[in-house]
């Protein structure tokens, strides 16, 4: 099988993994939700060896981030798990939950299940970082951001890049509060709060 790959996660990992150095030096068990071509999944989880990370996301991506876990052979590092955000939360007592370019993908019902999930059946998240574009109270932050989103909605018009403010009040319903905003390559930003 040859296994998925994306060159956006090879560009930014190395800058994600200096925040998550510091986010996650207590957190012992991450819930990694959409892990995709499984690349962050088991670069974060060799770089990370004090804790374990658990890859997931919905069924067709399973066997290929499968597939790379096998390769590489992280010793903290379980197969993936099936999650759908609209499903129940695979069983795991998580501390930390952390997701890449998800939010603009998934519809804003998807993003806002996430977010009751983290109330309910995920109430053990203390640290929960979010990673991708964001617009500021309704305005782009570059013009790559917005060519970037008119990309999406021909796409599909469920998709979108979301608020800052929004994903922030959605947190702060389930307890979160943001610590930080950090500035990341190519117009990224990545959500650091904690509960």
């Amino acid at each position: 099988m040859e296994l998925p790959f994306s060159q956006a996660c090879e560009n930014n990992k190395d800058s994600i993994l200096r925040i998550l150095n510091k986010v996650f030096v207590d957190a012992t068990h991450v819930l990694e939700v959409g892990s995709g071509t499984g690349q962050h999944a088991v670069y974060f989880a060799g770089a990370l060896a004090h804790l374990k990370w658990q890859a997931s996301d919905q069924k067709p991506y399973l066997p290929g981030i499968e597939v790379r876990i096998k390769k590489e052979g992280v010793n903290n590092q379980p197969l993936p798990l099936e999650f759908d955000v609209f499903k129940t939360v695979p069983k795991g007592q998580f501390d930390a939950l952390f997701t890449a370019n998800t939010c603009h993908i998934m519809p804003k019902e998807g993003v806002e299940a996430l977010f009751n999930h983290l109330g309910d059946n995920l109430k053990s998240v203390r640290y929960l970082c979010i990673y991708g574009p964001f617009n500021d109270n309704g305005h782009f932050t570059s013009d790559s951001n917005r060519a970037f989103n008119q990309s999406l909605q021909a796409r599909d018009n469920q998709m979108g890049i979301r608020d800052k403010q929004w994903i922030t009040e959605l947190a702060s319903q389930r307890g979160f509060k943001l610590e930080n905003t950090h500035a990341m390559p190519a117009n990224n930003q990545l959500l650091e709060f904690q509960r």
